[in-house]
């Protein structure tokens, strides 16, 4: 699960004991930065667990951003971010937290998006047969196809394409509709099509 950029994990990593309540003031600073700017953050201090395990638990529940601080990074005055898209981890200076973890949020939700379009895009087919509509199908794709928006055609697709999986019918209409050639045909009924239309199987 991925949840939305906006949402972002501050993970304190212990280092000694003697560090920790250094550690614990900067966990809380950079909390505090980032809520002032805008952004929800929420840190985790808890010492009963290991960061293995918060680490998992954090990212099962979709937390698309983890920010490390221990000792080291103190020392060298930032703070450790990793990805939950990709797993890549980069240092931030501590003095540009904000302006850091901002332009990470926006590079997350870019890739997400990007990511879920090229799937969208690779199980999409465009056909205008009969015969191309049953192989698509058999393919699982999402299959957009001149239609003559006629109910008892798209109730003859149900009729022709039912079996153990389930029959094909309508999914949805795009607002902006490609244009439709003169002399373009119904794939399934071959009167003049009116219209793209998406079809597929509920799976």
């Amino acid at each position: 699960m991925l949840l939305d950029e906006n949402l972002a994990n501050l993970l304190h990593l212990y280092g000694t004991i003697s560090d920790s309540s250094h550690v614990l003031d900067n966990v809380v600073a950079v909390k505090s930065a980032l809520r002032k700017a805008g952004i929800r953050a929420k840190e985790d201090l808890t010492e009963k667990c290991s960061p293995g395990w918060k680490y998992s638990q954090w990212e099962m529940k979709g937390v698309p951003l983890r920010i490390e601080i221990g000792p080291k990074d103190l020392a060298k005055d930032q703070v450790r971010t990793v990805r939950r898209d990709n797993g890549v981890k980069s240092d931030v200076p501590r003095g540009s937290i904000v302006e850091g973890v901002k332009e990470l949020l926006e590079k997350i939700q870019q890739n997400m998006f990007d990511v879920a379009k090229q799937k969208i895009d690779d199980a999409c087919v465009t056909i205008k047969t009969w015969d191309e509509f049953v192989e698509a199908l058999n393919q699982k794709k999402l299959i957009l196809a001149p239609w003559c928006d006629h109910e008892e055609v798209e109730k003859e697709v149900k009729a022709r394409t039912k079996d153990e999986i389930g029959a094909a019918k309508t999914l949805c209409s795009p607002f902006d509709q490609p244009d439709i050639p003169e002399g373009t045909v119904c794939f399934a009924s071959g009167k003049p099509a009116k219209k793209w239309t998406y079809w597929g199987r509920s799976y």
